[in-house]
């Protein structure tokens, strides 16, 4: 009888820690990424933090849909592997300013294309240049594709000390409603606006007719830009991605996955 307790007993243990190590719905399960957690997401995208955070009111890991965003800085990427992990889309750098191109962009395009990745070309705005200059720059280095995203302008103070203006919320609204007239008419989609927390309440971006993509890394947006729609929510600058070495940018959608699918269709470039 003893022995029996004690194998009883040590039974008992083992599924006492067996449940302790199943993570969660939607919640930031232990292991699977290096240095990070893994989630559940979706069709479950095997997508991790190398720095996870305790969100409170709400998790990105329950939206359906994740993409990245992505620059020279992410090096060569396995797409198959970024595919497979269940991301949906990718924002790849484009442009900045009006004289220059993220060298990395071309070869990012071409590959999400081959992979039949949904994707969307973004231009990082620089304030000591107009909003029709830089329009028109990314005009001549973004190829107008069937099937693309729509653009994305991308307003944020820079910290460059080439172009340190902070010029004033009418002024910004102004040039980036310029920008976005002129690239939403060339390639007849109107661009969405990505944005932080401090850049959209010190120039009321709210006013602008356009969909957000907002950053929000400590809190749901809709307690950090409150009343706010958004389309695309960043959550993370230290999300882990199989086929990509490094810390790369998460991001969810804001809809279930029969959303995105009606979302794409009504936003691809055609």
């Amino acid at each position: 009888m003893r022995h029996l307790t004690k194998i009883l007993i040590g039974l008992l243990l083992v599924l006492a820690v067996s449940c302790s190590r199943t993570p969660p719905r939607g919640g930031g399960g232990g292991g699977g990424g290096p240095g990070g957690s893994t989630y559940t997401a979706g069709k479950t995208p095997q997508l991790g933090d190398s720095r996870p955070h305790a969100w409170r009111n709400g998790h990105p890991y329950n939206q359906d849909v994740h993409g990245i965003d992505i620059s020279r800085w992410q090096g060569d990427i396995d797409w198959g592997r970024v595919r497979s992990a269940g991301i949906n889309f990718a924002f790849i750098k484009a442009t900045e300013g009006a004289d220059h191109v993220d060298p990395a962009f071309q070869r990012y395009w071409r590959e999400t294309a081959a992979v039949r990745l949904p994707r969307s070309a973004y231009h990082y705005y620089y304030f000591c240049r107009s909003g029709e200059e830089q329009a028109e720059w990314f005009i001549k280095n973004v190829p107008r594709e069937r099937g693309a995203m729509p653009p994305v302008l991308d307003l944020e103070w820079t910290n460059s000390n080439t172009c340190p203006r902070r010029p004033p919320p009418a002024e910004v609204k102004r040039e980036a409603s310029v920008f976005m007239d002129i690239v939403g008419r060339y390639y007849g989609q109107r661009p969405i606006i990505y944005t932080t927390v401090d850049f959209y309440r010190e120039n009321q971006l709210g006013d602008l007719r356009a969909e957000f993509w907002l950053r929000s890394v400590a809190d749901h947006p809709r307690m950090t830009y409150p009343g706010q729609n958004w389309t695309f929510w960043q959550y993370t600058g230290t999300g882990i991605v199989p086929g990509i070495e490094g810390n790369v940018d998460l991001n969810a959608f804001a809809g279930s996955s029969a959303d995105w699918t009606r979302w794409l269709s009504a936003r691809l470039t055609r």
